[in-house]
């Protein structure tokens, strides 16, 4: 049985964690409609984010998530608000959720963290998770370098327990193409901005519409934290100070505070519009509903699929 099949859910499928984007009313929307809703984690403090799962809670029956970014000066007290809260699963970043994994595991909670490399999925099997996200270079926001179709195979080849694909897919093209690299299921974000549900200012909505292509550019690979998003002023900016020389100070001033620019104010100018590359594959701002029924709208070819498979 898989992790989807033990959770219950409808479709193979887990909404991406993205900061001051997944809030409750997305989690909800996506649980509701029969994937995997994820809670983001950002700067947020156990007790703001204790707030937010009882908010799910409270518009969904269905199986949920929340993000623990284990670089955060609040990690542990999240960690175990997720056990007090009973909150069925857990993705984790930036880390190894080694430490926190007896606890999780005693209560019931299924850990599924992200992983960029073959050699971090191998670890965090040995950690005891129940699957990993195999997250390609063709994400939003922090990202590693290995594309989607090279990572999710070699990772399926290399542990046993279920690989779920992230970064690329926006149609039912691609997520079936994931299936046949082995995948379990996707793990999709930027598609879920361009929904009705998503809290997140109209203008980074329409932004994802609008985009191309070649709209997406990497920044921060300079200082070790690449970062995909969308084209703008801030971006352009900021690989004009790199090139000036790398200055920490001014960069950090340049993006303090940026995310939130985009995603409440609706800057498209100075804010960071985290997207992946499937922006341009994002053709109407749609309901949560819709978008994953078109996702799996091929999915008769899933069974012959997993024939293919054993």
């Amino acid at each position: 049985m898989n992790i989807f099949e033990r959770l219950g859910c409808r479709y193979p499928i887990i909404q991406g964690a993205m900061s001051n984007v997944a809030f409750h009313q997305l989690v909800a929307a996506v649980s509701n409609a029969g994937g995997l809703g994820i809670l983001q984690a950002g700067g947020w403090n156990a007790e703001q984010l204790r707030e937010e799962v009882r908010k799910i809670k409270q518009l969904t029956d269905k199986p949920f998530g929340m993000n623990v970014l284990l670089v955060s000066p609040h990690a542990e007290a999240i960690a175990k608000m997720a056990v007090e809260e009973k909150v069925p699963v857990l993705t984790t970043g930036a880390g190894n959720p080694g430490i926190y994994m007896k606890m999780w595991k005693d209560a019931g909670i299924i850990v599924i963290p992200v992983v960029p490399s073959v050699a971090l999925a191998v670890r965090m099997e040995r950690a005891g998770a129940d699957a990993v996200i195999c997250e390609g270079t063709e994400a939003g926001g922090h990202i590693g370098e290995l594309t989607t179709l090279v990572l999710v195979p070699q990772v399926v080849d290399a542990v046993s327990i279920d690989v779920i694909a992230a970064g690329g897919i926006a149609d039912a093209r691609t997520v079936l193409a994931c299936l046949a690299l082995g995948a379990t299921g996707v793990q999709c974000g930027t598609i879920f901005m361009a929904s009705y549900e998503c809290p997140i200012h109209i203008n980074y909505k329409q932004a994802i519409v609008d985009a191309k292509d070649t709209s997406t550019t990497v920044t921060g690979r300079e200082t070790g934290r690449p970062c995909r998003v969308i084209k703008n002023k801030m971006s352009r900016r900021y690989m004009e100070i790199v090139k000036e020389g790398i200055d920490l100070d001014r960069l950090e001033e340049l993006t303090l505070g940026s995310l939130r620019k985009a995603a409440v104010e609706g800057d498209m100018e100075n804010g960071s519009i985290m997207a992946g590359q499937s922006a341009g594959l994002v053709k109407e701002i749609t309901s949560v509903k819709t978008i994953i029924e078109n996702l799996f709208s091929l999915t008769p070819h899933i069974e012959r699929l997993d024939t293919w498979k054993r």
